[in-house]
């Protein structure tokens, strides 16, 4: 007797969380992601179906084989993949879960997804990502991105959050996950090449550095002010 799994019909797509990282076409017009396991040679867009990844002729999700695009359910288990090292630079993706699908206890494993949200983390250098730069790796036609301030991206193949998701379509949205205040690194002197993204992103960062700066200078003129012999000076 042949085994049947137990069907559903879901009145609107489930939603799924996993990593994978974003990558940018040699021509530099299309985006898309690949993934960080099985199937990973194969860069995806943003609305795309799957197929068997070793070649066989059945329909992706077959129950006899492990293909077809895989998430989990719950976004922290997709969160804790990215503290490993290898996937430091990955982003985080929610997904809607098209099309056929096999149900885990932990996720699932389907036919057809469209990415909603991808969320990237900071730069490297613990800023807010305000651009994908060249991570200095990829796939053939398909250069693999990495989160990076303005100032670490600049020198390197990039493209803004908002163009990565006017390339990819389909209705992506990018997000930025919030970084430290950190000193920037340092860039173009006039700003050459930065678009308002970058540069709105820089402003931030560099009144943040002010403030903190002003808080350190007034606490410092507190505890001169103490002493007998004080002397008045000018605010600024």
């Amino acid at each position: 007797m042949r085994l049947r799994l137990l069907a559903e019909r879901p009145t609107e797509p489930p939603t799924g969380y996993k990593i994978a990282h974003p990558v940018l076409s040699q021509d530099g017009t299309r985006a898309g992601f690949t993934g960080v396991s099985l199937g990973g040679a194969l860069p995806y867009g943003v609305l795309a179906d799957a197929s068997c990844v070793y070649g066989r002729r059945h329909r992706s999700p077959a129950r006899l084989c492990d293909c077809g695009f895989h998430c989990v359910h719950d976004r922290t288990a997709a969160e804790a993949l990215l503290c490993m090292a290898e996937h430091r630079a990955a982003a985080l993706l929610e997904v809607s879960v098209l099309g056929a699908y096999i149900r885990f206890e932990r996720g699932f494993r389907y036919a057809r997804q469209r990415v909603r949200t991808a969320t990237v983390g900071p730069c490297s250098c613990g800023a807010t990502a305000a651009v994908l730069a060249d991570a200095g790796w990829g796939r053939p036609g398909w250069r693999a991105l990495a989160p990076a301030c303005a100032g670490c991206g600049s020198g390197r193949t990039a493209v803004s959050l908002a163009g990565f998701a006017r390339l990819a379509g389909e209705g992506l949205r990018v997000v930025a996950e919030a970084g430290a205040s950190a000193v920037p690194s340092a860039g173009p002197a006039d700003g050459a090449g930065l678009g308002v993204p970058e540069l709105v992103a820089e402003a931030a960062l560099l009144q943040a550095r002010l403030d903190w700066f002003q808080t350190q200078l007034a606490r410092l003129g507190e505890r001169g002010g103490g002493g007998g012999g004080g002397s008045e000076g000018g605010g600024w």
